[in-house]
């Protein structure tokens, strides 16, 4: 009790990132920070994003524009698909399809993915088609702060020194124009969130994440 494992990605088993989103915006609140911290370290890992929804829209250019920060030095293939906000369960086919699209040419070595209990369910309809397709993987689940109060206890963390944290922040609010209307999207929520989770992994700022299984090798 009390105690904070810490557990690194070798770089040898890192072979590439799979980040999947029902929406443009969605990988970049959840998961923009580790993201910024994966592709610093490691120059040229390749990321294949996939969203769901916003293709052919000034989403998608934000989205390009956004991603392409947020991965730097990264080879960077990003597909937005035009599924109609709001409405995955009605479209569960073709986002299956697409999935499993993704999943025939990459295997990577961590998935960035929206978590089961988000309440939206675009963000829940995908986390659970993830697993269906990436049968072995490891896919940490990210959250995203709304109205729906639906934040819950994850059992991930990747700190994030303020420099990261702030760069994180102002490229949301640089990339994202479209949703700046939003009373919920400005720096102190995404930066108050990433306190909190900072706090609870004895860092000053962190990204959370949820994980349904882990296989760990005590050998190596």
């Amino acid at each position: 009790m009390g105690t904070v494992s810490v557990i690194g990605l070798r770089p040898s088993n890192l072979t590439g990132i799979a980040a999947l989103a029902a929406h443009c915006d969605d990988l970049a609140i959840g998961a923009g920070g580790s993201l910024l911290t994966l592709c610093a370290a490691r120059p040229g890992i390749r990321v294949d994003a996939l969203v769901l929804s916003g293709g052919g829209s000034e989403r998608e250019d934000e989205e390009r524009a956004a991603l392409a920060a947020f991965c730097p030095g990264a080879d960077l293939r990003v597909t937005v698909l035009k599924l109609p906000d709001g409405r995955l369960p009605a479209h569960w086919e073709e986002a299956k399809a697409a999935v499993e699209e993704l999943r025939a040419r990459t295997d990577p070595g961590l998935i960035f993915a929206p978590w089961r209990g988000d309440a939206h369910q675009d963000h829940r309809g995908l986390a659970k088609l993830v697993p269906t397709a990436f049968r072995d993987h490891l896919a940490l689940g990210y959250e995203i702060v709304k109205w729906d109060g639906d934040l819950g206890a994850p059992s991930v963390y990747q700190p994030l020194p303020p420099e990261v944290a702030e760069q994180k922040v102002d490229l949301l609010q640089r990339h994202y124009a479209s949703q700046r209307h939003r009373p919920w999207y400005d720096r102190e929520a995404f930066l108050g969130l990433a306190r909190i989770r900072g706090i609870e992994c004895h860092a000053r700022y962190a990204e959370a994440f949820h994980v349904s299984k882990l296989i760990v090798d005590l050998e190596n």
